[in-house]
């Protein structure tokens, strides 16, 4: 087996990574994900138009939460002590295009990564934007999550292009 997966051992059965001799470091991860839709579903989540009720402000809860349960959902993630979650809605629209980008930000201190609660975080608000829509535009799209910026730990800053 490759040294680079780190949660399968020699006999290629899945495992936990023991973290233990790592040293506690400032750790950061932000991700990005988007939702299109169309024009029409946008424009009544910006009058707050949807009758389940403010879809923004669910789903910025719903990240944060789905960040802090992310050890119960992925099965080889460890419970990691956040420091904190912000989750973030920008909008757009091009062309014949409409959407939500959605960027979540995760800090801890700690001896192993917060990527997979940011990632987390953005899925649960995509997910939760979709629910609350789903009404009027069951052919939203959920597209793009992908991390952007992580730092801390031993291999320090990483960034995407």
């Amino acid at each position: 087996m490759s040294k680079n997966l780190t949660h399968i051992d020699k006999s290629g059965r899945a495992r936990m990574v023991d973290v233990s001799d790592k040293n506690d470091t400032r750790r950061t991860a932000i991700t990005q994900g988007k939702i299109y839709m169309r024009r029409e579903t946008l424009e009544k989540i910006r009058a707050s138009e949807i009758a389940k009720g403010d879809v923004l402000a669910t789903a910025r809860i719903a990240g944060i939460n789905g960040a802090k349960k992310t050890s119960e959902l992925i099965p080889l993630c460890h419970i990691i002590l956040i420091t904190g979650v912000e989750v973030d809605f920008s909008d757009f629209m091009e062309n014949d295009r409409a959407g939500i980008i959605i960027t979540a930000k995760v800090t801890s201190t700690g001896k192993t990564g917060v990527e997979m609660e940011a990632l987390t975080a953005v899925s649960v608000a995509a997910l939760t934007i979709y629910d609350m829509c789903k009404a009027i535009d069951r052919g939203m799209t959920i597209s793009e999550i992908r991390l952007l910026e992580k730092r801390g730990g031993k291999s320090g800053t990483w960034k995407a292009q």
